[in-house]
């Protein structure tokens, strides 16, 4: 609520700088207001008196919009790709899934490895837990397992999450402990 829309009979004023002037009848916040060119804004309404400030409410308004957008930009939304496997998989094939899932990880993103059991591969899924667990071996220089493998219908499925803040606290580490002993050399 700004200027006339306030219509408490006193308020707790803050002024531009964000000092108190105290207490005061609403038409005296106003006439203030007026005087320094600026818009009575109710920022407590649920005060007792509620708190306005003196403020340029255009700027005020600018500022906030230009803070949300900042705040969009700099959010990545977490999306979750797909690497889909058989239980009957080459091992070259598995190294390019592999390869591909590094990829999406690297990339923050969180990677669904399914398997579909076709027939009556179903009957063997200890064949699939097999490949599933290689797969996830092949990842975890940049990944940990999220979802262990499990069976989902005629699917086993398993997700793995990117572990990029542990692999960057590895690497502070390392960096520390190779300047330390530059240090120590000189």
């Amino acid at each position: 609520m700004i200027n006339e829309e306030i219509r408490d009979r006193e308020v707790r004023l803050i002024d531009e700088n964000g000092e108190q002037l105290g207490v005061m009848p609403t038409a005296k916040a106003m006439e203030l207001a007026e005087e320094r060119g600026l818009d009575l804004a109710k920022i407590q309404p649920t005060a007792k008196p509620p708190v306005c400030k003196l403020l340029d409410y255009d700027k005020y308004r600018y500022e906030q919009s230009r803070r949300e957008r900042e705040n969009r930009k700099n959010q990545r939304v977490v999306e979750t790709k797909e690497v889909q496997l058989s239980a009957t998989i080459e091992e070259n094939d598995v190294l390019t899934k592999a390869k591909m899932a590094q990829k999406f990880l690297q990339g923050g993103d969180k990677v669904k490895v399914s398997i579909r059991f076709r027939g009556r591969q179903i009957t063997h899924s200890e064949i699939g837990m097999q490949v599933m667990q290689d797969f996830a071996a092949r990842c975890a220089e940049v990944s940990s397992v999220e979802r262990r493998p499990m069976m989902d219908g005629r699917h086993m499925i398993m997700i793995l999450a990117p572990k990029a803040a542990k692999a960057s606290f590895a690497e502070k580490k390392a960096a520390r402990e190779n300047a330390k002993g530059n240090q120590e050399q000189e």
